[in-house]
């Protein structure tokens, strides 16, 4: 009898699940597609704080990179062990000593230093060989591989300060790094380093991540960090007034880096922003700023087009230019839902592959969020500009008055004197940027034979030349 209501109830969920399943997950996962293409292949270098993993963070990290791995990325993991070799030093009756934001290690840091990279590295090894039924890690197959792959060096004696045995690195093994890559595992690197000699040296997480990034010269430098990223004004308090930037190019993160005073924490605004600027000047194309506190900031960050933390790039993502045929399906993609609603009249896609070159887009990191098309009529002096479309996600941002800036500097480029739109539903938002409405019987001959009547458009006029 229990078995028979079992089977009962079991069957009333699943008559219960057309109704409950979440539809927005089919837009969603389709959005996310184009940065899995992107991403395949690609190398990226993570650098966890140790304060993640002592914060109980490292499951959910580990389960997020066993993701990005099984989608075709090649990572490099590094970890750091900050709070773990202090927890070592304060149970022995030592204080921890820094200087010049690195740590000073005597012989008692070192010893606690291995202690805790040996314990680290296991406790990273087991959370990557999970692979429980219901779990996130079910099915998967990660191989974690760990090596001498830094020469180190010591960093000596600064400002009369006897660092001992902290490092710097000197050194990375680039073609034995690739080679396990290319075996299909993921590389873990702990903050330690060898000397020819054979002498162990204590490094920063930092600093290794970074250098092992510029070595491979690696698509991404990604730092997991307890800060959340760097504020639009980094020296104001957190607000709705003060978000994250999401996007910082190198030359402003050069330029806020002079500014800020040096770092000795790593909650310092310039802590990990330094790193990036230096992997960005060394070739490293995007690095970023992640807080750990969020669950699935990773995620965020490389699936979803603003991200969630503050990423430096070398130059800027986006760019307006004009199409090609490679951007067929992304134009239709993007002006699709307007044909649905009736906001534009439907184009085939065969019609704008053959007016690609008509169309000018702003791409953002091989997404297309706005186009516009111009058609000329040289006889009449000109042009139709058509199809302006701006994405919902970034509508507020400027991006419309960027292509029409754009079309209107084609036109003139062409010769024309000025361009027209026809409207149903946006005549104010060209009033507003100089168009002027005229009848429909203004029109070029060729473009009034072409007129829908019963569509009633609006035709608005700006002068160009």
């Amino acid at each position: 009898m229990i078995g028979v209501l079992e089977i009962e109830s079991n069957w009333n969920l699943i008559e219960l699940m057309p109704n409950t399943i979440n539809t927005n997950f089919v837009p969603w996962f389709r959005s996310v597609a184009p940065y899995i293409h992107l991403h395949r292949g690609k190398t990226f270098v993570v650098g966890i704080a140790g304060e993640a993993i002592a914060a109980g963070k490292l499951q959910h990290l580990a389960q997020d990179l066993a993701l990005i791995q099984s989608m075709g990325v090649k990572v490099v993991l590094v970890h750091g062990f900050r709070p773990q070799v202090n927890e070592q030093l304060l149970a022995k009756g030592h204080t921890p000593r820094y200087s010049h934001g690195m740590r000073i290690t005597d012989g008692v840091a070192l010893d606690c230093a291995q202690e805790a990279a040996g314990q680290l590295r296991y406790e990273i090894e087991a959370a990557f060989s999970q692979g429980l039924p219901n779990t996130p890690m079910a099915g998967s197959t990660v191989r974690v591989i760990s090596g001498n792959f830094i020469t180190a060096r010591p960093v000596g004696i600064v400002d009369g300060v006897d660092f001992q045995h902290s490092g710097l690195v000197r050194k990375v093994d680039t073609a034995g790094i690739m080679k396990t890559l290319e075996f299909g595992a993921m590389v873990l690197l702990s903050p330690f380093g060898f000397s020819p000699t054979g002498e162990a040296f204590n490094l920063t997480m930092e600093e290794v991540a970074t250098s092992v990034a510029i070595a491979l010269q690696a698509d991404k430098l990604i730092f997991m960090t307890e800060i959340p990223g760097i504020r639009m004004q980094p020296s104001e308090p957190a607000s709705t007034d003060n978000p994250i930037d999401t996007e910082l190019p190198l030359a402003a993160a050069k330029a806020l880096l002079a500014n800020l005073p040096l770092p000795s924490q790593p909650s310092d605004t310039a802590f990990y922003l330094q790193h990036c600027v230096k992997a960005c000047e060394d070739g490293v194309e995007r690095s970023h700023i992640l807080p750990f506190d969020v669950d699935g900031s990773l995620l965020l960050e490389v699936y979803v087009h603003d991200g969630i933390g503050t990423m430096v790039v070398d130059e800027k993502l986006e760019s307006l230019r004009e199409a090609t045929a490679d951007d067929v399906s992304g134009i239709l993609q993007l002006i699709e839902p307007f044909e649905k609603d009736g906001t534009l009249v439907k184009r085939s896609p065969t019609e704008i592959e053959r007016d690609a070159s008509n169309y000018s887009i702003i791409e953002h990191d091989g997404v297309i969020f706005a186009c516009a098309a111009l058609y000329p009529y040289p006889e009449s002096k000109t042009a139709e500009m058509a199809a302006l479309t701006v994405s919902p996600h970034v509508q507020g941002h400027g991006d419309g008055e960027r292509v029409l800036k754009r079309i209107e500097h084609r036109a003139k480029a062409a010769g024309l004197e000025s361009i027209f739109v026809l409207t149903t539903r946006t005549m104010h938002w060209f009033l507003k940027r100089g168009f002027k409405q005229v009848d429909p019987d203004w029109l070029p001959e060729a473009r009034k034979r072409k007129y829908n009547w019963d569509r009633k458009s609006q035709v608005l006029v700006k002068k160009v030349g």
